[in-house]
């Protein structure tokens, strides 16, 4: 993806210096990743977590909420977008920890 797409498309709220970091390690995609069968996800046997990005520009948050009912997934909502890895890290660690506090509760 062209350096622009970063910050058009998928990281629209990172910082310059993130952009051409991302746009730098890119790596093109597998077309045999599209056709693998993939194994039995974790969701079905594992309570999940999910971020709901509301600013994501890539996957709509409407999409994005139906995948987290279809896992059963306790979400949470930001106005983050499409990586909040890099540009809501704080977010992101929040919802980690929060997992994993339930999950030692049970």
């Amino acid at each position: 993806m062209p350096e622009e797409g970063f910050s058009h498309a998928v990281a629209h709220k990172a910082s310059p210096d993130q952009i051409v970091i991302m746009a730098a390690v890119q790596r093109p995609i597998s077309v045999k990743c599209i056709y693998e069968k993939a194994p039995a996800p974790a969701w079905r046997s594992k309570k999940s977590w999910f971020l709901i990005a509301e600013e994501d520009r890539m996957i709509l948050p409407e999409t994005q909420r139906f995948m987290a009912e279809r896992m059963g997934a306790t979400t949470r909502s930001n106005h983050a977008d499409h990586t909040p890895m890099y540009t809501a890290p704080n977010l992101v660690v929040d919802v980690v920890l929060e997992a994993t506090r339930e999950a030692n509760r049970n």
